[in-house]
């Protein structure tokens, strides 16, 4: 993840859509590598973790459980070397149920431009097939997400 702070409106626009494409590619290798420090540290939720390697064992776990997974990051607030952000992703489980999930994280970002400190809450909410978003084909950028979801 390219793009050091100080961050203008431009630039954290750009760094949110950067980390969204990222973890689209659901490649945890890929994602731990280009856009953390080796010594990151994150809360997920109730899981604290530190340095790369913990979350690439995390975002593998991740993602060998949420099925078909996709995810909008929007902007929400930024200052000199953090950003916050509101987001939404949905996914499947191997029994077929599908699951969107809403919340807020907060980036705190080293002079190179990776991130040094994620913390992220969110919560997820059962959804039918028909409820669903982020359908195969839909740039996840084009969905409207209305004020209800926020």
């Amino acid at each position: 993840m390219s793009l050091a702070p100080p961050f203008t409106l431009e630039t954290a626009h750009k760094k949110v859509k950067i980390a969204q494409d990222l973890w689209n590619t659901k490649d945890p290798v890929t994602v731990a590598n280009k856009g953390y420090t080796p010594d990151s540290i994150w809360r997920n939720r109730d899981i604290f973790l530190t340095g790369t390697s913990a979350i690439i064992t995390f975002l593998t776990a991740k993602w060998e459980r949420e099925l078909d997974y996709r995810l909008r990051k929007e902007l929400f607030a930024f200052t000199d070397n953090k950003i916050a952000v509101q987001f939404w992703y949905e996914y499947r489980t191997k029994e077929g149920q599908w699951w969107r999930c809403y919340g807020l994280e907060d980036w705190t970002f080293a002079e190179d431009g990776k991130m040094r400190k994620r913390q992220m809450s969110g919560n997820d909410v059962k959804i039918s097939e028909e409820e669903r978003w982020f359908r195969d084909g839909v740039d996840v950028n084009t969905v409207e997400i209305s004020e209800k979801h926020w």
